[in-house]
């Protein structure tokens, strides 16, 4: 697991309204084809989201050595909708870090019971997208396309390295778990 991953869950507010700071510069004149090609590169390398089915969402949680349920940060954040806050599904090692650095917002979860999340999400409407820091995807989050920073960077800001599809994503999940 990443270090950065630890820097994350303690300032993750702050980063979700620095990427949408930022990605709000890809509009100006001059410099805002620069910024998103930096932006994109970022997300090719370092942090983006993958768009999930249920069903995968379900596989990947099947696999995962683990799972913590806790809020939606986007959600959290930007209020812009009335969806349900706790939402977000923390795999494997990386919710050791979410659930020590926030307590009070963050528990462990029998995997049936984050099935039962992913259901009552995709009911909703919310997007199921699996979140990936370098190399480890740390996250199941079921956002909504009013707050989801990976897809508002995507549909609103051409910052397409932040939401994506991949239909091999359970495959490297599965092996990212025996790494």
């Amino acid at each position: 697991m990443h270090h950065s991953l630890k820097i994350y869950s303690r300032y993750r507010e702050w980063f979700l309204r620095y990427y949408i700071f930022q990605s709000r510069w890809t509009k100006l004149p001059l410099i805002g084809g620069l910024v998103r090609r930096v932006a994109n590169f970022y997300g090719n390398r370092a942090s983006s989201a993958y768009i999930l089915s249920p069903d995968e969402a379900a596989e990947i949680i099947d696999l995962a050595e683990g799972v913590a349920l806790g809020p939606c940060t986007c959600r959290e954040v930007f209020h812009n909708c009335d969806g349900p806050i706790n939402a977000e599904i923390m795999l494997g090692l990386s919710r050791n870090v979410f659930v020590e650095t926030r307590p009070k917002d963050y528990r462990e979860i029998s995997k049936e019971a984050a099935k039962e999340i992913l259901k009552t999400c995709h009911r909703r409407g919310l997007v199921h997208t699996i979140i990936r820091c370098r190399d480890d995807f740390y996250a199941i989050c079921n956002c909504c396309a009013c707050c989801c920073v990976p897809i508002r960077l995507a549909k609103n800001y051409g910052i397409t390295s932040a939401l994506k599809r991949n239909p091999d994503i359970v495959r490297q999940f599965r092996e990212r778990q025996l790494t």
